[in-house]
This record gives structure tokens, sequence and C-alpha cells, in this order.
């Protein structure tokens, strides 16, 4: 089994930050792309940052010059530094990973994190 762990997540003011992490664990043999997603109430989710297993990363254009994304691959551990914050930021943060089992090494999976919700206060 793998999963996903996210933390890191709350209610923060108009301009202040948070970091959220998000660790897999489990019979890992690789882990591919992580990504953050968020979904406000009422909408889609939507792809927020992206990082390869090389570190190349991409961003939503409103999220530009705001937020970072990194990941620790000894941790299997992504993180997501979320800078001056708006209230068009609240809403439930989820990790996605595709991760190699160590039980099925030749077929990737998609995982996904529970979700944590951050709230901004204007």
């Amino acid at each position: 089994q793998v999963h996903l762990v996210e933390s890191g997540g709350g209610l923060v003011q108009a301009g202040g930050s948070l970091r959220l992490s998000c660790t897999a664990s489990g019979s890992i043999f690789t882990v591919n792309a992580m990504h953050w997603y968020r979904q406000a109430p009422g909408r889609q989710r939507d792809l927020v940052a992206a990082i390869r297993s090389g570190g190349r990363t991409n961003y939503v254009d409103s999220v530009k010059g705001r937020f970072t994304i990194s990941r620790d691959n000894a941790k299997n551990t992504v993180y997501l530094q979320m800078n001056s914050l708006i209230p068009e930021d609240t809403a439930v943060y989820y990790c996605y990973a595709q991760i190699l089992s160590l039980r099925d090494i030749g077929n990737p999976r998609d995982y996904w994190g529970q979700g944590t919700q951050v709230t901004v206060s204007s």
C-alpha cells in the first residue's frame, strides 16, 4: 500500500504565508511527478503547481511569483511554500503523486492525499 499524507494547512490573514507538506509512504520503488491541486467550494479541482523528479517546475499563472513548489526525493516529500496569500487562494489543497510501487514496478499509478484546508481572511 502507498499513502500520501498532507500537513500545513490552516487559517491565515491576507498577505501571510503557509507551507504545505506531503509525504508518500509505503511500498515505494520511485516517485515520479508530484503536484499540488486545489478545490474551492463549488468549483472543480485545479492544478496549482507541479514538479518532476528531476526538479522541473510549472505553476498556474495566478500563483507565479507567490508560490514555490519543491521536493526532497530522499524523503518522498513535496512542499508548497505559499507567500503573499490572498482570499482567492482559499481552498482545499490536495497532493498528487505518480508512484511506482515495489509490488508493481512496471505500472505507475496515481495517488492522492486527503486534502488540507487553507483559508485566507481579508
